[in-house]
């Protein structure tokens, strides 16, 4: 069975990132935008940016493991010292408490940070949603193929110039599932 592996300094400045450069920061737009990232970041490399894995719910592509960290009023203490929820009206918006260390990223990554928020700055969760659902798309295919299971980022490949090949991403998934396992046998 694959482990995620959350690269947790990427994911937490991803969020400050985030939380600073877009309107209406709730939850729910704060999972779709990292799900955006890390496609993206996927669909030209092979590999994701935060290692968050994603589940096809029925509202859209979900973090499980990020979701009920920062539910509602409530934020995992490994979150605490970054983050806040502030109950705005209905929205519960995730507010920065640290400004995000973009050392952290790649250029690339910075890119596709910068690209994520500027594309989405406006957008409701709701408007997010409706385009997460796009037939052919990896929440769409693997909800009506295999139902709330977890998204396999291959889904994220296609003929498109910026697109990585199936094969190199592959290659590119073993080397890290790999790398990943070494360093968990060395720990223990």
């Amino acid at each position: 069975m694959v482990m995620e592996y959350i690269n947790k300094e990427k994911l937490i400045n991803s969020i400050l990132y985030f939380t600073k450069k877009v309107n209406f920061p709730g939850k729910t737009k704060i999972c779709k935008l990292l799900f955006y990232l890390d496609f993206t970041h996927f669909k030209e490399t092979g590999k994701s940016v935060t290692g968050l894995e994603y589940y096809a719910w029925e509202m859209g592509p979900v973090p499980k493991s990020l979701f009920y960290k920062i539910s509602g009023d409530i934020i995992s203490e490994e979150f605490q010292p970054y983050i806040e929820v502030i109950k705005r009206g209905r929205l519960h918006e995730i507010c920065s408490k640290k400004k995000a260390d973009l050392s952290v990223f790649s250029k690339r990554e910075k890119r596709i940070l910068e690209e994520v928020a500027e594309i989405y700055k406006y957008a409701k969760a709701e408007e997010m949603t409706e385009i997460s659902h796009l037939k052919e798309k990896p929440w769409y295919v693997t909800l009506k193929s295999k139902g709330e299971k977890k998204i396999d980022y291959m889904l994220a490949l296609d003929d498109t110039v910026e697109s990585i090949n199936k094969e190199e991403a592959t290659v590119r998934q073993k080397f890290i599932q790999e790398t990943h396992e070494m360093l968990d046998n060395a720990r223990t």
